[in-house]
């Protein structure tokens, strides 16, 4: 089955085909640096990341860029209150981006282009859509004339007359003046410099680019006139990616992007998340209440990307419960492997999966990218593992040969992968086969059997104690040995 991606553009789900056979350019829309990132932002990135992941799993090399807007009246703003420069708030907040981001496991873009390192091509671009009159200057100020591109309104489905001006929230009062723009729906592509603001020298004089026409030229600049995907949330496909599509279209005379895909939006318990709420939550303050960052992976998920995702305590507590199944069975290997008589050198998490699993995890992934349906076959083989671990450590053995469960683990951790789902820090990691080892544990349990045999209870029950402490369990059997699992 091929891989098929929702395409906004057209309303259809598409048959994905590269522009280069094997390689895939793409692109997302990154964060405006005034802010610690919040749950919109990680659901984002996840989702992004994950696609990114599948698409290197289905064998394709893949540059993905992911922009830094680092100036913006947000920034200036934030600065001023700080009193404090543009590139020192934007610079905290990079920082605090990949901080906050590495720990849901987001593997870091190709390349993160910022806004400040492009004027020159922007400069370049607006140049060029005045030369081909799809913009005008106005005392410094310069506008894109939506009327002129056809197409304006082809991937919103919105139409000129409909449009008001300012829907970006990112314009100045007197850009809404009516003094300065042809129409109320063209846009500024550069904005003049107002006194004791950062700015740049340009043909119309000192000022800074305009937001949209930012993506329009890194993405020329960095991955040329096309690519093959143009990603971002759905709050972006009006007016931002909307613009970057007028702006870059008719200079080219190519698409801008093969395929727009964008992830639907956060809601909390139902509502849109927003400071004035008092539900605003930024992924740090999740964190740090503290939730392991791969149950916000596995929430995220677990609902298809182009879908609404609300956050609800009740959803966290639920993904939480999952991620116990999942994290259970990738470290079947850790607590039962050595019993199965597994050698460190055959466990190569890429050789010897299950293609029974591996196709039924394709298929659902091929299908725009359908998380939801992936997720049941890593459950399933993760459940699988969890049943066999109960009978080992019941029973000291079970029905499924060896290889037959070190094929489940392999797989289990191959496509867990794919999500980004994984035992991640050396805290979480640190299972007892890195605490105490197999021989530490029966010369334990030889001293409390000694201890039992002297009625030294006491003694005995003190050694039962420090293996629960490390997470080993013992079962007396009323065959007098005594049997022990990891938790």
């Amino acid at each position: 089955m091929a891989l098929t991606i929702y395409n906004t553009l057209t309303r259809l789900k598409e048959t994905f085909q590269p522009l280069e056979p094997g390689k895939v350019k793409m692109y997302c829309c990154g964060v405006t640096v005034y802010d610690y990132c919040h749950l919109g932002h990680a659901r984002s990135y996840i989702v992004w990341d994950t696609v990114r992941r599948y698409l290197e799993f289905s064998g394709y090399e893949v540059c993905y860029l992911q922009n830094f807007t680092d100036i913006d009246d947000k920034i200036l703003n934030r600065a001023n209150a700080e009193n404090t420069s543009m590139e020192e708030v934007s610079q905290k907040y990079i920082q605090a981006y990949f901080e906050d981001i590495r720990r849901l496991n987001v593997i870091d873009a190709s390349e993160y282009p910022r806004v400040t390192e492009n004027i020159t091509p922007i400069h370049q671009l607006i140049a060029e859509l005045e030369r081909k009159d799809y913009a005008y200057a106005v005392n410094g100020d310069v506008y894109y004339k939506t009327e002129n591109f056809s197409e304006y309104g082809k991937l919103s489905g919105k139409h000129l007359e409909d449009m008001q001006a300012g829907a970006s929230g990112r314009v100045d009062l007197e850009d809404l003046s009516g003094k300065k723009k042809h129409k109320p729906s063209d846009f500024a592509l550069w904005k003049a410099a107002k006194p004791g603001e950062p700015a740049w020298e340009s043909p119309w004089g000192m000022g800074r680019p305009g937001w949209h026409v930012e993506c329009s030229a890194m993405i020329r600049a960095n991955l040329g006139e096309t690519i093959d995907i143009h990603g971002g949330g759905g709050d972006l496909v009006f007016p931002h990616h909307e613009n970057e599509i007028a702006q870059s279209e008719v200079v080219t005379g190519k698409p801008l992007a093969n395929y727009w895909v964008h992830n639907g939006m956060v809601t909390v318990n139902g509502e849109k998340m927003s400071k004035s709420l008092g539900n605003f939550t930024t992924i740090r303050e999740l964190l740090e209440r503290p939730i392991d960052p791969m149950v916000i992976r596995l929430f995220v998920l677990q609902a298809h990307y182009r879908k609404p995702l609300d956050f609800t305590e009740d959803a966290i507590y639920s993904a939480q419960n999952a991620w116990e199944t999942l994290k259970a069975g990738l470290l079947f290997r850790y607590h039962y492997g050595e019993q199965l008589g597994w050698k460190e050198t055959d466990l190569n998490p890429k050789t010897e999966l299950q293609n029974s699993q591996i196709n039924s995890f394709q298929v659902a992934m091929d299908d725009d990218f359908n998380t939801p349906g992936g997720l049941a076959v890593l459950f399933e083989l993760a459940k699988e593992l969890r049943r066999n671990a109960n009978i080992i450590t019941h029973q000291g053995n079970t029905e499924i040969p060896s290889e037959q469960l070190k094929q489940m683990w392999q797989t289990l951790v191959t496509l867990a992968k794919v999500f980004g789902l994984e035992i991640l820090s050396p805290a979480e990691n640190k299972n007892p086969s890195e605490v105490i080892s197999n021989e530490e544990i029966l010369a334990l349990i030889e001293q409390r059997r000694d201890a039992r045999k002297n009625r030294n209870f006491a003694s005995s029950d003190s050694i039962r104690n420090q293996l629960q402490a490390v997470g080993v369990n013992l079962i007396d059997q009323p065959n007098g040995e005594t049997r022990w699992y990891r938790e």
